[in-house]
């Protein structure tokens, strides 16, 4: 796969609030787009075909998988989902930024694939904290916060296959380490190579 592909991976346990800071970055940048996931779980009301998610039949999902069109794809709770290739090479041009929310599986899986890719992963201040935003997010019952907790504590441990750590335990200065990041990114050498060349070839 092209090294210049313009991607950017964040993942995080849930309650990190990661998504929320995926949402803020693509309300500033312009040039920024999100993934489309595949999935064959149900349209939900208000849900758009193509802009929530690509919706598809499961014998349709099973026969993107034999034809090798997904780069990560996972079964979550009898459903499928995945990110597919052609999502990932139409989005991630010129100056077009992909962004992707994953799981830490399949953040590995893409940096197989795309390994000059940017990946980011965002914590809360600590296992106390998160517990007390998912109770007050969820309403849930105990099982399922220790669930998820335990979760986390698996997603947290596998670290290493990130390049950045953001702590969000303010949500201002979170994002604005996180925007640091990802210009750190676009500045890279590969992402100027053409600027370069072209300086270098002029009279």
């Amino acid at each position: 796969m092209s090294n210049d592909r313009r991607i950017i991976v964040i993942s995080g346990p849930s309650g990190s609030g990661k998504s929320t800071l995926i949402h803020s970055l693509l309300k500033k940048y312009h040039n920024f787009s999100f993934s489309v996931s595949h999935t064959t779980r149900s349209q939900r009301p208000g849900e758009k075909d193509g802009k929530d998610y690509h919706f598809i039949t499961a014998p349709g999902f099973r026969e993107m998988i034999d034809a090798g069109q997904f780069v990560e794809w996972a079964k979550v709770h009898g459903n499928y989902y995945g990110t597919s290739y052609g999502e990932v090479e139409s989005k991630s041009n010129g100056d077009s930024y992909l962004l992707l929310d994953l799981d830490v599986q399949g953040a590995g899986n893409m940096k197989q694939e795309y390994p000059e890719a940017l990946y980011v992963f965002v914590l809360p201040p600590d296992l106390r904290e998160l517990e007390k935003r998912l109770v007050g997010r969820e309403k849930v019952k105990d099982e399922n916060i220790r669930m998820r907790l335990e979760i986390a504590r698996e997603e947290i441990a596998q670290y290493s296959l990130y390049d950045y750590v953001v702590i969000n335990d303010d949500l201002t200065r979170s994002y604005t380490v996180l925007e640091s990041i990802i210009i750190a990114f676009q500045n890279r050498v590969s992402n100027h190579r053409q600027f370069i060349d072209k300086m270098l070839r002029s009279e």
